[in-house]
């Protein structure tokens, strides 16, 4: 959207223009093709087939890839039906390029092969042998296309054979990029024909039949013959379209195309607009997402809950436990989707709606001290708790309904408090009558979570990188991506640099999760968490000791103190200082310096990280 009013109204115009003159361009179109005819179409289809092959090389579409066997003398045949009998001047193979672990070029072309031509689709009966490389093994020709020369024989079935496959790690397979064969006029007769194999791995879009056939393989596009071939059928449309029109026509065309191409300048000279995310109406289906246009669709009420049993129809509405509300929305007529939403957000937003300013102030109250007023921050109803300080929630929620709202009012409303600033320290006359501190006596323990723990381990190591925005950070190693993705966290590297950026930017796969961070009650990514578990385990302790992360950031942190202070008592000195947020102790000093010299500064820096001080906030 444009922040500007003016530049909001001359982008609608200049669209609405736009619209209206690619509306008549589509007509020309249909016209030219028309009166053109079929020499018109054949032209289109050669410029697009030469346009696709001169875009570039990385499309998704590896190629055709046969199944996986234990030996390398296991037989393996694809072969492409051309539909009819024809006579061919030449058939082209292309081996497959894979960018998965830098295999490259020729992934899968055969060792030993041969390249048959016959009219019998089982080769069991007359064939012709174009090509045979089956009596000694043939150098892997990466992406080059194979030319073969035909000399006019004629066959509708072209079969490769493979007796010698193409080795892998353990394994061995077949894998071919593009088969093309072209007739005596030029023409690859074979794009987009049926294939059919011994076996084949169909996992779309990258390894599939159709992909043989489908026109494009790795490289294609570098020739400049190409690029001068696509160039001269351009001139020859052009002509040919100039020939189908009548002069009247030819200069409308002319200047609507003019007046496009204008259009086209004077949009890109605008501000670029602004970027929201909000749920559309008008969108292209995809399966069973449909747009609604706008149009509710129609709720009834299910008689004890079951969908084949619809009762009336159930009108927009809200709450009806609030008495200061209104439980139904005023409507206009037709009651359209957008009205209704806007009736939802005025009402989640009224300053009689008690239920959002005191889940508001709840939430923030539980990021500060562990545990909300009300103990289920997502249920204030008659399955949660009820809150502890009821009055508090009350005049907090009001001070924050009537206080503009801000948060940053909020938050240094709670941090100045008597309450937030008291001591963790237990009391005995106290504990004995509350030991969960719900009545806030003291300030409650929490451990650090997940995240916090990690970044402060890279912050103290000096190996945090506090670069903001961009794309996220992967800390682990895809297997097998062109089947199921194997997510190897044991594989990451826990020194690369580019994966010490603040746990908020860390790639989250919901299916498999860290093994690190969900040893420290990092939350479920795939379910809504509203506050988060917190645990002591043994399983904890023995991962922030021996985790290769952990291992590797003591010894960074060893590296950061040893430049920092030259005798081992003051790098001991300075690393407890920047683990417990304190002056460190003679005793404690000498207890870790004794420990430095008998097993390393390193094993020094992974017990200071695995100290209570630096994990708890206490």
């Amino acid at each position: 959207y444009d922040p500007d009013p003016q530049v909001h109204q001359q982008r609608r115009e200049l669209l609405r223009r736009q619209f209206e003159l690619e509306n008549e361009r589509r007509t020309f179109d249909a016209e030219i093709q028309r009166l053109a005819g079929d020499g018109l179409k054949s032209l289109d289809q050669k410029i697009s087939q030469l346009e696709s092959s001169t875009q570039g090389n990385e499309r998704p579409e590896f190629g055709w890839h046969s199944g996986i066997e234990p030996r390398d003398s296991a037989v393996k045949w694809v072969q492409v039906d051309l539909g009819r009998t024809v006579k061919l001047d030449r058939v082209a193979i292309v081996g497959c390029h894979d960018t998965f672990n830098n295999i490259g070029a020729g992934f899968g072309f055969p060792v030993r092969f041969r390249v048959e031509l016959s009219d019998d689709a089982t080769f069991g009966g007359e064939s012709r042998v174009l090509l045979d490389r089956t009596n000694a093994d043939v150098p892997n020709p990466g992406v080059e296309p194979q030319v073969i020369s035909a000399d006019g024989a004629a066959g509708r079935y072209v079969r490769v054979t493979a007796t010698r496959l193409s080795p892998r790690q353990n394994d061995f397979i077949f894998a071919l990029g593009e088969l093309q064969a072209f007739d005596e006029q030029g023409s690859n007769v074979a794009l987009n024909a049926a294939v059919t194999s011994l076996d084949s791995i169909e996992a779309p879009v990258r390894w599939a039949r159709k992909n043989l056939t489908d026109g494009y393989h790795y490289g294609m596009g570098r020739s400049d013959e190409a690029k001068q071939q696509l160039a001269t059928m351009r001139r020859e449309r052009e002509s040919l379209v100039a020939n189908a029109l009548v002069p009247e026509r030819r200069a409308r065309r002319a200047k609507v195309e003019a007046e496009l191409t204008d259009i086209d300048a004077r949009l890109k000279q605008l501000p670029a607009p602004s970027l929201v995310y909000s749920a559309a109406t008008q969108f292209k289906p995809q399966g069973n997402f449909k747009p609604t246009g706008g149009e509710p669709r129609e709720i009834r009420l299910l008689r004890r809950g079951n969908v084949v049993m619809p009762d009336e129809v159930v009108e927009p509405g809200s709450l009806a436990a609030m008495p200061t509300l209104a439980d139904h929305f005023e409507l206009s007529g037709d009651g359209n989707e957008g009205e209704r939403r806007a009736a939802l957000a005025n009402w989640l937003t009224d300053v009689r709606n008690p239920l959002t300013w005191r889940t508001i102030v709840n939430r923030v109250w539980l990021y500060h001290f562990g545990r909300g007023l009300v103990d289920t921050p997502n249920d204030f109803g008659r399955m949660g708790q009820m809150p502890t300080h009821p009055e508090l929630l009350d005049w907090m929620a009001v001070e924050f309904r009537d206080g503009e709202q801000s948060l940053k009012q909020l938050h240094r409303l709670i941090c100045n408090s008597a309450t937030y600033r008291q001591s963790s320290a237990d009391r005995d006359e106290c504990s004995s009558v509350d030991a969960d501190n719900r009545w806030l006596w003291r300030m409650n323990r929490r451990r650090l979570d997940a995240e916090s723990i990690r970044d402060a381990v890279l912050l103290v190591s000096g190996s945090l990188d506090t670069k903001m925005y961009g794309p996220g950070f992967q800390d682990f190693v895809i297997e097998k991506p062109e089947h199921s993705p194997h997510y190897q966290y044991h594989l990451h590297d826990p020194t690369d640099p580019r994966t010490h950026r603040r746990s908020i930017y860390r790639f989250i796969v919901r299916s498999q999760q860290q093994p690190f961070m969900t040893t420290l009650d990092c939350a479920d990514p795939s379910m809504q968490v509203e506050k988060r578990n917190e645990t002591v385990t043994p399983l904890q302790s023995l991962a922030m000791l021996n985790n290769k992360f952990m291992v590797a950031m003591a010894e960074r942190f060893a590296g950061r103190l040893a430049a920092e202070a030259t005798e081992l008592d003051e790098q001991v000195r300075l690393g407890l200082r920047q683990t417990m947020s304190r002056p460190a102790s003679d005793a404690e000093v000498r207890e870790f310096t004794e420990f430095a010299r008998q097993h390393g500064l390193p094993n020094a820096c992974r017990v200071m990280l695995n100290l209570n001080e630096f994990v708890f906030v206490d």
